[in-house]
Formats: C-alpha cells, structure tokens, sequence
C-alpha cells in the first residue's frame, strides 16, 4: 500500500491580502497527477483543510473538485479536522461520502474508530484523531485541561482498539504540536493554560503517525512526522522546501518512507540591504516572488514603497533600518507627544520617518505652515 500524508492545506489562505487560490488550484492538480503516476492508495490530510471555519463558495468547490479528482485517480482520502476548520461544516455527510472512499474524521466520538484498509496479508488500520479542544473535551472524558491529557486518551482507545483488531499495519492522523519539532510563524497558537506541545512517544504504538498543524515538513522520529503545509504562508517558511511524505506498506507490515517535494511552488523571501543593493539587479531572480524588504540606508529614500514596486512584482512588506541609527534615535518621536509645539512635533515626526534631521529650507517651510495653521485655528 503507498500513502500520500499531507496536511494544512488551508484553502481560502491569503498571504498579506494577495490571494493564493490558483496557486494551490495548480498545486492541488500536480497531487492529483502524482496519486495517478506513482499507484498512491491512499491520501492523508491530517488537519486544517481550510484556513477559516467558514470558507469561500470558490473555495469549497475547488475542496469538492480535488476530492473527486483523487477518488477518479484511484485513490482513498482519508480527512481530519485542524483548529482552523469548523469540524461540523467539514464532517458534513460523512457517512455517505465513506462508501465514495472519502473519510472525514471530524468528531471526538470516532477516535478509536479504525478506518481499515485491505493490503497483502491484511488490513492496514488507520486511526483519525481530529484536534481536540481539552477545554470543554476535559470534563467529557475526564482528563486534565491540556493537549497532552486528552491525546494521551485518544491514543489510550486507539491502543486498545489495536490490540482488538490485530491490523498488519496502523497510520494515526493528528493535529498537534509535537516536542522536538520547529515551528513557523505561520501557525495559530494552540497552547491552553500553557500546555502547548504534546511528547512525540505518545504515538510509538502506531507504525506511522502523520501529523499537522506545523507547517514546516519535519521528521519527529523515524516513525512521527510532519508533512507541513503546501505553500508557504509567512515569511519565516522562506527556506522550506514543501512537499509531502510517501509511506508503503508492504504485505509484511514493514513501513518505508520517502519525500516528495512540490514542482508547483510559492517562493517568499525577504530582503535586506540599502535601496541601490535591493534595485540594482542582484535580485532579479525574485522580481515575481512575494518579497519582504528591510532598507538600511540612513536616510529613508523618498517614495521607495512606488520605487520597489517598478522593481518587483509583491512587495508586501517594507521596514526601515538605518545603519547606524540607534534604537533610542530611532523612536524620538514616540518621545516627543508632549511637545510644546506643533512645529516640534511635526519635525520630531519628519527625523522619525526619514532618519535624518530636517535641512535649513525644510525647517523654513514648516515652520510657515505650521504659523499658518495656528493662524487658521485660532481664528476659529
């Protein structure tokens, strides 16, 4: 049996307002080749399926398009929810879709429910835990208030069913932040009480777990990963390389696994360097990537934000970083709000912005618009 594990896909995702959804439409095709060109059985998406509990009409049906196009392709899908997903939206007639081979995991009451798989000398178990709120979960199944207390039960009935079911082979899907990983700034916090990160020994009874919720793709141990998101969703993800994990399964029950990365891809990167370095060609080969830039020049070049972008397709973030200036000279401003004029604050205002002092013309021109302005009120 080969197996396809993914997860935080997060359809409807913008990156800094800029829509991401043909980028994943293409990518979504590219999985959808892959599943037909190398006999995958079955495909994981262990969480986070969209990025809001209530998603765009486009969204929902480029979901439905995939599904349909990976169950055609010849293979199962096997769907958790993630902390971003609304579990009752997602597990919408789940019952029927099962008997289309498209299982979705969305309900505390189906962890210890194995989904099993025929293989080569068996049965292949795969065991779908979506994330669990311990708030109001605790109480129901009498666990501490933590993401660790309450996958510990879930794994506890996942075990005991194991040893009921005797499978070849078991595949445990969670959503979890898992000790020893690395996380991005992309994610959404999940601690509670200040219990954030699970122990990955939790799943050493399953011969695979394929986790979500971090969105870099990361081995745990041997048998615990991450497949991490299919795009880059914040700056820090510059240097990842998205793909996925391949698992076979042979009639054995012996587990090998290999990566995949993405041909179809989304490259961020962030840049840094006085305005002459950022537009001088060096960076050429990032003029239709989504860049951050970070200008040292210390004096803040006038319209740089419209400069930049004669320069560059997306530049969604820009900062500025005097070389030379010191943290304290570069927040005066802040400082200054009691100043004891308007000429005061506005040339406090004017060195905060552009890093430097006002000259002997500009201190002139303020200096008669702010007399001016004083004129006009007073006349009020």
């Amino acid at each position: 049996m080969r197996i396809l594990h993914t997860s935080d896909w997060h359809l409807g995702r913008t990156f800094h307002g800029v829509s991401l959804h043909d980028t994943m439409a293409d990518l979504l095709d590219e999985m959808v080749q892959l599943v037909g060109t190398e006999a995958v059985d079955v495909v994981l998406i262990s969480g986070d399926v969209y990025d809001q509990s209530q998603p765009r009409t486009e969204t929902v049906r480029l979901f439905s398009k995939t599904l349909s196009s990976l169950v055609d392709a010849g293979a199962q899908v096997i769907a958790t929810s993630g902390n971003h997903d609304s579990a009752v939206r997602l597990g919408f007639a789940s019952d029927l879709l099962a008997h289309s081979g498209v299982h979705l995991v969305t309900s505390q009451t189906q962890v210890g429910q194995p989904i099993l798989l025929p293989i080569k000398g068996g049965e292949v178990a795969f065991y779908g835990i979506p994330y669990l709120e311990p708030r109001p979960l605790a109480t129901h199944w009498n666990t501490d208030i933590s993401h660790s207390s309450v996958l510990t039960e879930a794994m506890r009935r996942v075990t005991e069913n194991v040893a009921e079911v005797k499978p070849l082979a078991t595949v445990v899907l969670a959503h979890c932040f898992a000790t020893g990983a690395d996380p991005s700034d992309s994610e959404r916090d999940i601690s509670v009480g200040g219990a954030l990160s699970v122990p990955a020994s939790l799943f050493e009874a399953a011969d695979y777990t394929a986790l979500g919720h971090l969105h870099g793709r990361q081995r745990v141990t041997d048998t615990v990963r991450y497949s991490g998101s299919l795009l880059p969703y914040s700056f820090s993800e510059q240097n990842h390389r998205k793909g996925a994990w391949i698992i076979d399964i042979d009639e054995q029950g012996t587990v090998s696994v290999q990566e995949y990365t993405w041909r179809t891809c989304l490259t961020v990167k962030k840049l840094r360097g006085t305005f002459e370095d950022i537009t001088g060609g060096s960076y050429e080969a990032y003029r239709s990537a989504f860049v951050s830039i970070t200008l040292t020049d210390a004096v803040r070049p006038a319209r740089a934000l419209e400069q930049l972008k004669e320069h560059f397709d997306y530049v969604l973030e820009l900062f500025f970083e005097p070389q030379g200036v010191q943290h304290t000279e570069l927040h005066s401003y802040s400082r200054t709000r009691e100043a004891r004029t308007t000429f005061d604050v506005c040339q406090s205002f004017y060195q905060h912005v552009r890093g430097r002092a006002l000259d002997e013309d500009e201190t002139a021109y303020l200096t008669e618009v702010t007399e001016l302005a004083r004129l006009a009120g007073a006349s009020e």
